[in-house]
């Protein structure tokens, strides 16, 4: 299969792509560690495997400058391979693979993050005759593990994120204190929706060192979060939470 990956690479820009690679990340040693991700982060149901359906591979500035040209094909590619990968090994994906690149300055050349996640499907998306047990869903991304060319696989501790957060909606910018934000009907929350559809304690919002997330606290109709139904979610600016019928945005100011 990497051999395969390796020559659809290459035929796709006639030969540039390994030559700009040569000295910085290779696509293959990239194809090999998502899917090494993908089976360190099994979950076991009743009766299925399911692994990550969603990835971000971090790259040094001077790497993803490169893979500017051919990213889009290289994501197609990557996805491919990892979904082929789960079906030779049995697993079970709720989604197709998804594949994103960002960029981290505090890697180096040559080295590459990767974050694995497992998300449930939209609902919209769901297909008719799935079985009635949804998909488990991670919540928010794990951590991420760096491979570099000279050295063992690491952590990367999460950047310290110090800008203000804010959700906003309904004519208002409501920012949020501390570490925990309740959300819901009751007069006692911390930010107070009048929508009959909103549970008195509906959800809260919670900082810690790798950032911000939405929990449901058990409520009556769940949250959803950019249309995905979930228990939990880490949050990135422009992310927007559906509580009950009332959207709000995730924001860093």
């Amino acid at each position: 299969m990497l051999r395969n990956l390796e020559a659809k690479l290459g035929g796709l820009v006639e030969g540039a792509f390994g030559r700009a690679f040569r000295t910085s990340v290779q696509p293959v040693e990239l194809a090999h560690k998502l899917a090494k991700e993908m089976e360190d982060n099994q979950m076991v149901s009743v009766s299925r495997v399911y692994v990550p359906n969603h990835y971000r591979v971090f790259l040094s500035p001077k790497d993803r400058e490169q893979f500017a040209s051919y990213e889009p094909a290289l994501r197609k590619e990557l996805s491919d391979y990892l979904l082929e990968h789960a079906r030779q090994e049995s697993f079970a994906l709720s989604t197709r693979p998804q594949v994103e690149f960002h960029t981290d300055d505090r890697l180096d050349l040559g080295e590459f993050g990767i974050q694995a996640q497992l998300l449930a499907p939209p609902e919209e998306e769901q297909q008719p005759d799935a079985p009635a047990a949804p998909a488990p869903s991670a919540g928010d991304f794990g951590h991420t593990m760096v491979y570099s060319p000279d050295r063992e696989a690491r952590r990367l501790d999460p950047a310290l994120d110090r800008r203000q957060a804010l959700l906003v909606g309904e004519g208002r910018r409501n920012v949020l204190g501390g570490n925990r934000v309740v959300v819901g009907r009751s007069r006692e929350a911390d930010i107070v929706l009048a929508d009959p559809n909103v549970s008195r304690r509906h959800a809260e919002l919670r900082r810690d060192e790798s950032g911000w997330q939405v929990v449901d606290l058990g409520s009556t109709n769940g949250i959803k979060v950019n249309g995905r139904r979930v228990d939990q979610a880490g949050l990135s600016p422009g992310d927007q939470i559906t509580i009950g019928v009332t959207d709000l945005t995730f924001e860093l100011d």
